[in-house]
């Protein structure tokens, strides 16, 4: 092995192919998941405890950074499941040439990126 080969350590100039960027952005989204639906089971309890502490609950949840928060975790779960379910299909044999994983990221990508419109319009409307 070739110890002496260039490394490019500076990950933001190395373009990466589509398939990567949602495989990135699925993970991504995994952890906003966790880290969402953190807030909501916290919001829950909350509202649980105490009549007080569902009057505070439902005033956080009146506020535009719930609301933002609620959008993000709608976000991605959309994200989430578009590419969880094309997981299945490569699981199942279809998509998993370089053409078919370029055709399955842009379907991801144009499907989730509707479905966030669609929480957003269902949030702020």
């Amino acid at each position: 092995m070739n110890k002496n080969r260039p490394v490019n350590l500076d990950l933001l100039t190395i373009r990466q192919p589509l398939p990567a960027i949602a495989s990135i952005l699925h993970r991504i989204s995994g952890v906003f998941l966790l880290i969402g639906i953190g807030v909501l089971i916290w919001l829950f309890n909350l509202s649980l405890q105490s009549a007080d502490g569902f009057e505070r609950a439902v005033a956080f949840a009146q506020g535009g950074f719930a609301s933002f928060i609620l959008w993000l975790v709608l976000a991605a779960v959309a994200y989430h499941l578009v590419a969880g379910i094309k997981h299945l299909f490569m699981d199942a044999g279809f998509g998993e040439t370089k053409e078919g994983g370029l055709a399955n990221a842009i379907i991801v990508l144009v499907a989730a990126a509707l479905l966030i419109i669609l929480a957003a319009i269902w949030v702020w409307a």
